[in-house]
Order: C-alpha cells, then sequence, then structure tokens
C-alpha cells in the first residue's frame, strides 16, 4: 500500500564548498581568491533529492547543522511549519546588535543571511518534483514568465599579480571573458571594455557598477563612459553608502539621462539612518533609489517606505527567504515599487533558485544583479540555466529543474578544507595594495 500524503525527509546533509574567484573590488575591500557557499542537500521517501546554496562560513554552516533535527520525519508539504519550527527555535546571538549592513559591516552579514532559506529552496525543490511541477509554481501566484532579465555586474578588479595570494590564472583560455575577467581594470576605459566583453558573451542590454572604489568622481566618469558607448542601456551604480550625503546629491543630480537608479548612494551620517539620509537624497536629486542595505527585514522595510528613502527593494531571497522574497515582490508590485534581487558570490544552484524567485515576481521587475558572470565555469550542477541575450532561463522540470553533480560538490568541498579560514575576509589582499589598510564605511576603499 502507498504512503498517503506528501514523502517525508529522511536524510540532510550540510555540505561547505568553496570556489574561485578574482581580485574584485568593492567598499569591503578585494575579494580574495577564494568565496565559500554552505548546500543543503535533502531526500525524501520518494527518492527525490532538493538541494539549497546559501553564504558561506562556519556560523552558518553550524545554524544549518544544528537544524537537522527539525526537517527530518517531517512531510515536504508541511515546509512552512518546518521552517516555522525553526524560526521559533532559533535565538538571537548576543552579537548581534540589530544593526544589519547599513554601514556594510561583512562581519554582521552572517546576521541578516538566515541559513533556514537554503532549507526552505530544498524542500520547495522536494515538493515541485513530488507535484511534477516547477518551483516557480509553488510560490507567490506561480510562474509569471519564462526566462528573468539579468544585468551585466561590472566591477574595479586589481592587479592580482601584486599579492602573493593564490588567485586563479585564466590568461590562456580561449574565452574572451573568462581572460579578461582576472585582469586589473581600474579606469573607465577598461570598465568599458568589460561591459563590451559581457555584453558579447551573455548578451547584456543593462549594467551596474560597484562603487564605493575609487572617489565618486572617477566612478561616475565611468558611470558616463558606458553611458556613451551604450546609449540605450540602463546604467546604475552601487557605492554601498560610500559617499556622503553632500557628495553624493552633488554627483548625482541632473545625472536623469545617465542613471537610471542609484544603489545605495549615502549612509548613516550625523546622527541620522541611512533610511533618513537617503529620503533627503530622493528629494534633492530625484534620482530613483534602490537598496540592499536598509530594508532587508520587514521592520526595516517598514521604516523604509514610511520615510519614502526607497523605489527598489533588491530582496534577495538569502535575506528574505523564497516564499518572502515573491510576497516583497507582490506587495511592491500592488504599491508601485520595484523588486529586484541583490546577490553575492554563488554558484549556480543559488543561479537557478534566482531564476525561479524572479520568475513568479509579479508586475515589471528590474533587471537582476547576478555575480555568477564572474564564477561562470565552476558548476556544481550538470544542467545549470543558461544566460542568453541578457536573459536567465527559467527550468522547466519539476522542483529546480537541475541536477547536482555530487563529484563536482565534494570536489569544491575539499578546496573548502583546505583554506585557511572560511569566513569572508576582504581586509587580506588589501594589505599588499596599501599596507596597514582597514574598513570604514566612508572611505572608497583606495581612497586613502
Amino acid at each position: 500500500m502507498s504512503e498517503k500524503g506528501t514523502p517525508k525527509v529522511v536524510d540532510m546533509k550540510v555540505i561547505p564548498v568553496a570556489g574561485k574567484d578574482s581580485m574584485l573590488m568593492s567598499l569591503s575591500g578585494a575579494h580574495a581568491p577564494f568565496f565559500t557557499r554552505n548546500l543543503v542537500i535533502l531526500k525524501d521517501s520518494a527518492g527525490h533529492t532538493g538541494i539549497g546554496e546559501i553564504h558561506g562560513g562556519d556560523y552558518t554552516c553550524e545554524s544549518l547543522k544544528s537544524c537537522i533535527p527539525l526537517v527530518l520525519g517531517n512531510p515536504t508539504g508541511m515546509y512552512r511549519s518546518i521552517l516555522d519550527n525553526i524560526r521559533k527555535a532559533s535565538t538571537r546571538p548576543a552579537e548581534d546588535d540589530g544593526e544589519g549592513i547599513q554601514s556594510l559591516d561583512l562581519a554582521k552579514l552572517k546576521f541578516v543571511v538566515k541559513s533556514q532559506w537554503a532549507i526552505e529552496c530544498a524542500l520547495l525543490d522536494l515538493l515541485g518534483q513530488y507535484m511534477e511541477l516547477p518551483m516557480c509554481e509553488l510560490l507567490g501566484n506561480g510562474k509569471q514568465r519564462d526566462k528573468v532579465e539579468t544585468l551585466g555586474y561590472l566591477f574595479y578588479v586589481s592587479d592580482k599579480e601584486k599579492a602573493d595570494l593564490p588567485y586563479l590564472d585564466e590568461s590562456d583560455s580561449s574565452d574572451p571573458w573568462f581572460r579578461l575577467r582576472r585582469q586589473e581594470m581600474l579606469t573607465p576605459e577598461r570598465i568599458v571594455e568589460q561591459a563590451c566583453v559581457l555584453q558579447e558573451k551573455y548578451g547584456f542590454r543593462n549594467f551596474k557598477l560597484k562603487g564605493g572604489v575609487l572617489s565618486g568622481a572617477e566612478e561616475m566618469a565611468s558611470v558616463r563612459a558606458l553611458k556613451k558607448r551604450f546609449p540605450a542601456a540602463r546604467i546604475n551604480i552601487d557605492p554601498n553608502g560610500a559617499w556622503s550625503l553632500a557628495e553624493a546629491i552633488s554627483l548625482c543630480k541632473g545625472t536623469h539621462d545617465i542613471l537610471t537608479y542609484a544603489e545605495d548612494p549615502c549612509g548613516p551620517e550625523s546622527g541620522y539612518s541611512s533610511r533618513e539620509i537617503m529620503a533627503e537624497f530622493k528629494n534633492a536629486t530625484n534620482i530613483p533609489v534602490a537598496t540592499n542595505m536598509i530594508a532587508t527585514d520587514w521592520r526595516q522595510f517598514y521604516h523604509a517606505t514610511a520615510l519614502k528613502s526607497v523605489d527598489i527593494v533588491l530582496a534577495d531571497p538569502h535575506f528574505w527567504g523564497f516564499d518572502g522574497s515573491v510576497r516583497m515582490a507582490q506587495l511592491l508590485n500592488d504599491w508601485g515599487l520595484t523588486w529586484g534581487s541583490h546577490s553575492n558570490n554563488h554558484f549556480d544552484i543559488t543561479l537557478t533558485a534566482f531564476a525561479h524567485v524572479a520568475a513568479a515576481a509579479p508586475g515589471d521587475p528590474t533587471a537582476l544583479d547576478t555575480h555568477w558572470i564572474w564564477q561562470d565555469g565552476q558548476d556544481l550542477l550538470d544542467n545549470a540555466p543558461l544566460i542568453r541575450d541578457g536573459y536567465l532561463e527559467v527550468p522547466k522540470l519539476p522542483g529546480m529543474g537541475v541536477t547536482i553533480n555530487m563529484e563536482k560538490v565534494l570536489a569544491a568541498n575539499e578546496l573548502y578544507s583546505h583554506l585557511p579560514y572560511h569566513d569572508r575576509n576582504d581586509a587580506e589582499a588589501m594589505q599588499y595594495l596599501i599596507p596597514g589598510w582597514t574598513f570604514d564605511s566612508k572611505k572608497p576603499c583606495l581612497v586613502r
């Protein structure tokens, strides 16, 4: 006699993994040669495998492992109750001061990212396979589109040869983008070259430049150069709150023909929160504002919208959860605001998850961020979705619609096990560029 109800979870594995990165620059410093992530792999009583991926680090890994007793033995159809039980069992760490990342302190990122969202992803993957439906059909009002627009995420890149660290060398690659992404790119000309090569490979129509690296004037010069080269493109910049309010207004006022939006152009100052400061920026410039720093939970979102601080909420499902991210998209659509998703260094499991979440977002989302272009070629899946003509395809098979390659996962886990540390550290590589460098949320990383 067949088992009634949805299959039960019979196994849960948490596997930390690592991949290779370029010397990308941001306000927080320089990316290390390696990035880390945590994978969740669930198996159910019907023989299905569900997968999820989330931020790396020992804190998140141990948090996931502590959830195993709350997941095993439960029917996949009870995934909401499973997640609620995890939430109720969670306690707030003493070192979590509630500040979040409005000052981009990476030490606090682990408190903004919720480990259980990797479990949610894996459970939805299992449930979709059982119901023979793509995961996006289980979110919100179901599938809204077959492909998701993505943008070219541009970064300043430092010269890896200046750092005695094992950065990947792809100088012999036959792929023009793979060769270029490991080279120094710190001028407007090189940023435009980066965008050209990305458009050729992935078909991007729109671009975002990660700022917080050079002076604001130099970064806006790159933005202007991009707009001149791609006049029909939507061009955006994200300095992660590095600019003062006065500087942000000076740099952005009158740039409506250049900037589509400014992402977190300024942060807390003079006793005022980022939400208050960004509201003043909007009032002074009328430039639309996006954020992934000042509205990372519902309470923050309430205050941000009450002050009319933001127009675009980049609701990364690793911050909000899959259900929460789509719920945010529904609310923003009803209110006449815009939904999008922020990203971090990630493997193709997260790329697939982004495709499903964005496929279920109603309205007209802004083009999604993805770091995947900087990790392309390090697949953990046999059939990762592709970015073509500027769009990320949405898998049509049940669940996530992809198959994990355990041989590659175990190799990534082996790499992880040999790393000297597992948490993100953007300060180490900076010592080779600026000895004694320390993070300062109000100083672009190369301005000292």
